[in-house]
Formats: C-alpha cells, structure tokens, sequence
C-alpha cells in the first residue's frame, strides 16, 4: 500500500507528478478549515503546505502515521517545529525555491519608485498626460543602504551594483571581509546609515527586535527625499510613523510589498502618492512556485524513504547521541545569548565541551550553537544542515574544543569570540536528575539562572543601590522578574545582573535603565 501524502495547498505540477512518479499517493485537499484538517491528516504519512495552514500540536497529534511536514517555501512561522521535533515528525522546507524572486520584485519596487510607474501609467490610463508631474531620479550615482545582508540582501546588491550604485550596508553580523568581497561598504550605525544613503531596501528577519525598527523615532533621522523599499516581512516598518514621514517629510517616497497585517486592503498608506503598493508578490512568480513545490517533493520522497534530507530543520536533533540530545536546548540557546551579548559577527566561534560530555561526538551541539547564534540574525531559518554554510557566507570560523576534566561541573559548554575588540562568553550546564538548563557564565561572571524566552543582562559599577534601581525601573514599566542573579568575577566583585522576565524588556525601559548612574549597558535578549 503506497503512503498518502496530504497536501492542503496549491503545489506546482512538477511537484505533483514527482511524488506520484515515486509510488506515492497523493491527496489533494486545499482549502481545509482547522477541524476538516484534523479529520484528514490521520493516515497521512507526509503533510505538505505553503502559508496558510496551520500545523499545530493538535495536528501533530492527530497525525499519529506522519513522518514529514513539508512547507513549500521559506518562512516556517505556521508550523509547530518544536511540537513536531518532540514527536520525531521531521520538517523541511524549500529555502532557496524564492531568493531570487524576492531579490528581483526588490529591483523591481526600487525603480517603480524611483521613476514613479505606477502613479503614471494610473494617470495616462485615466486621460491624463502628466509628464512634468513624474519626473523621477536615476539609480546611478546615487547610495543604497542594504540593511541586511542575507540571500536576499546580497542579491540586491550585486544587480544594484549594475546600476552604478554606491552601496553601503547594515548588518552587523556580516564580517568586513565579506563585505568587502561584496563590493559593500559596511556601516555599523543604523541612524547614521538612514542619515545618509539615497534609497533603502530592508531584508531583514522579522523578530522581537526587528518589529517596529523603523519607527518614528528612526525615520525622523531620514536623509531628505529618501525612498524605501520594504520586500521582507511586514512589521517591521512602523506603517503609522511611514504614512506620516512620507507625508510631512521627510521620506521622499516607499515601496512596500509586505504588511503588519495581511491580507490588507485599507490603509492610510493607501491615500498617498508618493508611496508604491503591491499584495505580498515576492516570492509571487511562476518560476518560484515552480522550483518550491519540485523541492519540497523531492524532500518529502527522501524523508519517506528513510534516506538523508538536506533542508530537514530538525532533522540532527532526533539522531542525536542519548547522551548529548538534552544538552541541544541549552546549547541553542547559548547561542542565542551569545549572539545577543556580543551584537554583531564574531571572526571565530570557539564552542568548548568539559567533562563526561567531551568522551562524546558533539558536532551536533556545535550544530546548535551556531543554529543559535545565526537565527535571529539571518532572513531565513536556519537549521543544523544549512548553519554551517550560513556561517561561511558571513566570514564566521567555528573552532570545537573538548577538555576531559571541569573543576566545577560535571559537565559544562562554554561559547566564546570577539567582536570589534570585545571578547563575548557565556557557558552553561544541566542540573539535578531532571536536567535543568542552567546558564553559569556570562562574559567571565560566575552567575546561576535558567534561560527563559526573556533575558535581561546589565553591566553596572560595583557600588549600593544598583539592584533597588534596576528592579524599581521594572516595576514601574509592569515587568515581573522571574529570576535574579548578581554574576561575580573570580575577584570577587559584582558588576553584572541577568534576570529573567516575563515579558519582553521594550527599548524605552532599556533606556531608562541605560540613562541611571552606575548602569554602564543593558541588553535584551529574546531567547525563544
């Protein structure tokens, strides 16, 4: 009896006839509401999607026969990996199948705005002959800021360069060397690249941090007449302070594909006309549906067929060693931390493993670390097949070192790297019988929390009251503190706190906090 494969959404012929060239059946069922879902995935051996369906735990769960969960695309937002990794279900996606559609609908948007299309094909189509009205700019010799530079970003790059463009680029997680072999200048100031560059494409991840980057505050510092493109993901342009900046300055012009919201069909953005619109057509081209759903077919096929599968997200983690499995948590969100902590690329990772650990393969750990340390930073998921070759794209060496003996652990995985002349670490272990993860270094402080969704790490002078400050600024903006330690040097001074919160910390409290005296920095850190 062949598997059934059940596929909910629209899924490219190619795709189709592959599966079913390999004995597969295939089951066509688009359009599934929640609970017809749960009706017809038992049985289904493989699962296949693109955005709309919704995989949750209770899918999960009722899919007691399913070996794969395919999503034909990037973004993986709609499907519970985490749920799914805990019931051995792999998940695979089709990260390249859109990188090029979604560079070149960038371009596309970048010279729409520039040369104002749109709003002129609108009024010669309406009988009006408005040429003076639309006068537009040219690309060349003019700056583009890149702020990011993942698949996407260095895509953009590399055409607009074509165009005779000076382009200079925010990512501070991108090494100079690579950079510099982009023909990119880097800029390590997001103001001060606002400030001064002509046009602007954002290709950034959509995370706790990148939501509402480009707020009022930012875009007030706008070069005068600057235009930006947005093909990311939506949220992360603050679109009230857009409609306003581009309507009282001093935005010159946007392009924008993706929204807080969508579908959207209302929007006082909608009412301007220096602004540009399009329905989310990134990754909108036949050639892109085209190679995802062939992709993700083929993915599908090899998980059912046991064999090995090269976009699996969370493939490494269900062959991992007995031994080493539970410390895959921990690790991950070591790197997560690390990440965090040192703010940008560091040139090499040194992830080291002490104690009963270290009689053990742990690449897969070293594989979590930089799955970590690259996933907040980068515009598509990273998994522990394609971390290393992220890693390499962004000039950062990953070194793994094992020490038999651990003075004060039985086991114990420290992190460590430089960034601009900044040495970064944080070290980690498991407690007890139940293996509670517990973070016990953070830059050279001996410290004892367990890692939560929300972190707060605070660098302060070794003087009273630092303490009461920091837990009277949390208490006026309403944030529980669910745990506190004061980290201490090997001399004994105490000049760090982590605490754990159970909200996220907003920029406005980090500044409150950066602004008293005694407070030298204050990070927030989203560990997941």
């Amino acid at each position: 009896m062949s598997k059934r494969v059940l596929v909910t959404e629209e899924l490219a012929d190619r795709g189709l006839d592959h599966m079913r060239a390999a004995g597969l059946d295939v089951d066509i069922q688009l359009g599934l509401s929640p609970d017809e879902l749960l009706v017809a995935i038992p049985g289904a051996a493989a699962l296949i999607i693109r955005s709309a369906t919704q995989v949750t735990a209770d899918v999960l769960a009722a899919g007691t026969d399913l070996v794969v969960v395919g999503r034909a695309g990037i973004g993986l937002d709609n499907v519970d990996v985490a749920a799914a990794t805990e019931r051995g279900v792999m998940v695979v996606n089709a990260p390249q199948s859109n990188v090029i559609s979604a560079a070149e609908q960038a371009v596309a948007l970048l010279l729409a705005q520039a040369r104002n299309i749109p709003q002129a094909d609108r009024d010669l189509k309406a009988g009006k002959w408005n040429r003076s009205r639309w006068t537009g700019v040219e690309l060349h010799g003019k700056t583009l800021g890149v702020v990011g530079l993942g698949r996407v970003g260095v895509l953009v790059a590399q055409r607009c360069l074509a165009f005779g463009m000076r382009l200079v680029a925010y990512d501070p997680y991108v090494s100079a060397e690579r950079a510099r072999q982009l023909g990119v200048e880097l800029e390590p100031d997001l103001g001060a690249l606002v400030e001064s560059v002509d046009f602007l494409t954002i290709h950034l991840p959509k995370t706790p941090e990148t939501i509402g980057l480009f707020d009022a505050k930012l875009l007030a510092r706008a070069k005068p007449g600057l235009r930006i493109v947005n093909t990311a993901r939506g949220g992360i342009i603050d679109e009230a302070a857009l409609a306003d900046a581009l309507a009282n300055g001093p935005l010159g012009g946007a392009a924008i594909d993706v929204f807080a919201v969508e579908p959207t069909t209302e929007s006082p953005l909608f009412a301007l006309e220096n602004i540009v619109v399009t329905p989310h057509l990134g990754a909108s081209t036949r050639e892109a549906q085209d190679k995802a759903g062939q992709t993700i077919a083929e993915m599908v096929v090899l998980g059912l067929a046991g064999e090995f599968v090269p976009f699996a997200v969370n493939l490494a983690a269900s062959e991992a060693n007995a031994t080493v499995a539970p410390f895959l948590p921990l690790v991950e969100r070591l790197g997560r931390l690390f990440t965090g902590l040192a703010g940008g690329v560091v040139d090499t990772l040194e992830v080291s493993y002490e104690g009963q650990i270290a009689d053990y393969d742990c690449k897969v750990l070293t594989l979590a670390a930089l799955k970590g340390a690259l996933g907040p930073v980068v515009d598509e998921p990273v998994s522990f097949v394609n971390a290393p070759a992220i890693a390499a794209s962004r000039g950062l060496e990953v070194k793994e070192s094992k020490l038999a003996a651990t003075h004060d652990y039985v086991n114990l995985v420290e992190l460590r790297g430089s960034y601009r002349g900044r040495s970064t670490h944080v070290a980690g272990t498991l407690y007890g019988k139940q293996g509670s993860l517990r973070i016990v270094g953070i830059d050279d402080h001996v410290i004892d929390v367990p890692p939560s969704a929300h972190m707060l790490v605070v660098r302060n002078s070794d003087v009273p009251g630092i303490i009461g400050k920091v837990g009277m600024i949390l208490g006026d903006a309403e944030i529980n503190i669910d745990d506190m330690v004061v980290g201490r040097t090997n001399s004994g001074q105490a000049a760090l706190m982590a605490l754990s919160t159970t909200t996220p910390v907003t920029d406005t409290v980090l500044d409150a906090l950066r602004a008293e005296d005694g407070i030298t920095e204050a990070k927030a850190i989203e560990l997941g």
